[in-house]
């Protein structure tokens, strides 16, 4: 039997809800985890699950045991890695969220150099601009771009970033570039709609602060529904410089109002980061993660100091 298996059984069917399909999940049959699942509760000498015909719900003795449970489990991993970190190259899945800007060449030339460095590893990428949760997407850890929210997450920074305004030459050519922020009501904006993206823009300068409540002339839900909005001449949008500047160099996007930078109303600059549920982080997370942060090292991101 495998280590901590009834604990595993229980923990699977808080999480999915449901016996047959925490079975369907470990690879064994809904008999095998009801019986497991009643080992572990003549054990413990507590109920933690009420089952019904319909539905399944913790017991307040359930209530009080997953979160210990599940870090049993969390720590069994860590040591498994450990293990394996000895034995040999890292292998398994690593499955992840991620921006979808992420997903346009420097995440996946990471992925490629992996895997063709640790044949044994597997990746299962979910990019979404959405805010995905480790625990409850079933994730190794989910990155994201923007400013780290305040939660029991563990973080993990990747490159700090700047947002500044970005149009395209056609766009210029037929409307005319703003000298300053405080002109932008006058132009076509082109804004995020997903959660979490700032509401307010606060542009800060060497010696001026200015706040912008903008109406949008287009929306996008996708940070890649924005970018090739602004590429094609569609209007003026807010982008990190990580993303942004390499299409300036290239002269598909010219950079408006250059002294101006766009922060939190905090005055902090974003930041690219991954967040954990737990400290125990695997080791074939570290190694992508470290491998990204130094990809974007040797890319030039990140080179301006965090404010």
């Amino acid at each position: 039997m495998k280590p901590l298996w009834g604990i595993r059984i229980f923990c699977a069917v808080v999480e999915q809800k449901s016996f047959v399909s925490a079975a369907r999940q470990l690879g064994t049959s809904p008999s095998s985890a009801t019986r497991a699942l009643q080992a572990l509760e003549e054990e413990l000498g507590a109920m933690l699950l009420a089952r019904s015909s319909k539905q399944v719900e913790l017991t307040m003795a359930g209530e009080a045991y997953y979160p210990a449970a599940r870090q049993m489990l969390d720590l069994q991993q860590q040591a498994e890695e450990e293990l394996s970190q000895q034995a040999g190259a890292p292998r398994g899945l690593l499955r992840f969220s991620a921006p979808e800007t992420l997903g346009r060449e420097l995440l996946p030339a990471v992925l490629s150099s992996l895997a063709d460095a640790h044949a044994g590893l597997r990746f299962e990428v979910l990019y979404s601009d959405s805010i995905l949760e480790p625990i409850r997407d079933k994730l190794d850890f989910s990155i994201r771009g923007a400013f780290p929210a305040s939660s029991e997450l563990i973080g993990h920074p990747l490159w700090h970033y700047r947002r500044h305004l970005y149009a395209s030459p056609s766009y210029i050519a037929r409307h005319g570039a703003p000298d300053h922020p405080v002109e932008l009501p006058q132009h076509r904006v082109v804004i995020h709609s997903a959660p979490r993206v700032l509401k307010a823009w606060n542009f800060v300068s060497s010696d001026e602060t200015v706040s912008l409540n903008l109406n949008a002339w287009h929306r996008s839900n996708s940070g890649n529904g924005v970018l090739d909005a602004v590429r094609a001449g569609m209007g003026i949008a807010r982008l990190g410089d990580w993303l942004a500047e390499p299409l300036a160099a290239r002269g598909e996007l010219v950079r408006l109002c250059p002294d101006f930078r766009i922060v939190s109303s905090h005055g902090d600059d974003p930041q690219m980061h991954a967040v954990f549920a737990s400290r125990g982080m695997p080791r074939k997370a570290r190694l992508l993660l470290d491998a990204l942060r130094q990809e974007a090292r040797t890319r030039g991101f990140g080179l301006h100091p965090p404010r």
